[in-house]
């Protein structure tokens, strides 16, 4: 692969998910803060991302599998991005804020399978280059996360976040513009007689899986640990805030280093460990994780916040990505892509819009109904109880057995 290319595809990733973590971070402070929106308002907002996760199929399937050259694609949704960036940014209230966002995520969450898409059609050995390629992305939520808090200090003025969305803006406009310069990647030629219907591009062609035992626990743990995710994505910027944790968003990046850190020794646990165990690990870091949040605070025990969001790694890695390698797995050949695209529609999809609508009502029945322990310590006892729960459930119904994977590339 030649350098310049390489080049151009890390600068796509970078602005990739720079533009993500530019003001998705943020966005229950922006909601809380400037906006004034109810917590049912806010599980709506954040609803726009699972909505965006089910149509993205469609799109990609639909059109840039069989149409048009993906880099276009990718160019055209991101300049239509930016303004919808932009009218986010002038938004006043919920209820003006809401159509752009939820038009935003829908053109948005394709441009995840784009990238990667691009990405693979240029490199010679996927398995052993993307990895490099694909970190850009990490590195671009990270400076993005470090600018809102240590650069531009949007994190310390009421009002100031709405900016985040700005500054997103203007890096969707310079990746639509610059996603028009990346290398050609036309649609594949299909075999003569090859259909693709909608059954395959939802991956519903991977249903039958759910016939082995193992795959169906495997499937629902999927689906029910992605509700306390959403608590996270929803709410843990905010507390931080309320809290009183300087720098939060700046802080947040500590996940991401966790998460490429956890990724590296994610090997090292599969072999030693297996897959049963690997993945308990992680639901076990998801109930830590909110029990560190419901007990610590921003004084003397400041470092069990830090050491909650180091966490992020071990949550992430250990399940999702693991869970991953395991549906690769037991898919076999010729459902290798519907499998993924079926656990894809029901974590990211179904899972976390119930897991956003739960956490939105959770946050609003504690404020109507006040107990003597602190509001955000009954909040996030919710969310390490489920994840506690769904440990249960994997390790009492998920029976150990040996899944041949390559993870030696």
């Amino acid at each position: 692969m030649y350098t310049t290319i390489r080049i151009k595809l890390s600068f796509m990733m970078f602005l990739e998910f720079f533009i993500w973590g530019a003001w998705f971070v943020t966005l229950g402070t922006f909601l809380s803060q400037n906006l004034h929106a109810s917590e049912l308002e806010k599980a709506s907002v954040f609803s726009t991302q699972s909505f965006g996760a089910i149509i993205a199929p469609f799109i990609i399937g639909l059109i840039a599998d069989r149409y048009f050259n993906a880099e276009r694609i990718l160019g055209v949704l991101h300049l239509v991005g930016a303004c919808l960036m932009y009218q986010m940014y002038q938004a006043t209230d919920v209820g003006a804020f809401y159509p752009y966002v939820l038009a935003y995520m829908i053109l948005y969450m394709p441009t995840l399978a784009l990238v990667n898409s691009v990405s693979f059609r240029q490199l010679t050995n996927p398995e052993k280059q993307f990895s490099s390629i694909r970190v850009f992305g990490t590195i671009g939520w990270i400076v993005a996360g470090l600018s809102i808090s240590y650069l531009f200090k949007w994190d310390t003025g009421e009002g100031l976040l709405k900016n985040t969305f700005l500054m997103a803006g203007i890096a969707s406009l310079v990746l639509g513009l610059f996603s028009f310069s990346l290398p050609k990647t036309p649609p594949v030629k299909r075999n003569a007689g090859e259909k693709s219907g909608i059954s395959d591009l939802l991956g519903l062609d991977a249903v039958k899986l759910l016939a082995n035992k193992n795959f169906l626990v495997f499937f629902i743990s999927s689906v029910l640990i992605c509700i306390p995710l959403a608590f996270y994505y929803q709410y843990a910027n905010q507390f931080l805030n309320e809290t009183g944790l300087a720098n939060p968003t700046g802080k947040m990046t500590i996940g991401q280093f966790s998460e490429a850190f956890f990724l590296l020794l994610l090997p090292v646990f599969f072999s030693r460990f297996g897959f049963k165990n690997t993945i308990m690990l992680g639901m076990l870091a998801w109930a830590l994780r909110y029990a560190l949040f419901a007990y610590g605070n921003a004084g003397e025990l400041s470092y069990m916040l830090i050491l909650g969001i180091a966490l992020h790694g071990v949550c992430y890695d250990f399940f999702f990505v693991s869970g991953q390698i395991y549906t690769d797995a037991k898919a076999g050949e010729r459902y290798k892509s519907a499998a993924q695209g079926l656990i894809t529609l029901a974590t990211y999809g179904l899972g976390q819009l119930v897991g956003f609508w739960v956490a939105g009502f959770v946050n609003a029945y504690y404020q109507a109904n006040p107990t003597t322990a602190p509001f955000w310590q009954n909040v996030w006892l919710i969310p390490a109880g489920i994840a506690a729960l769904v440990l249960f459930v994997f390790a009492l119904f998920f029976k150990n057995e040996k899944t041949e994977t390559n993870l030696s590339a």
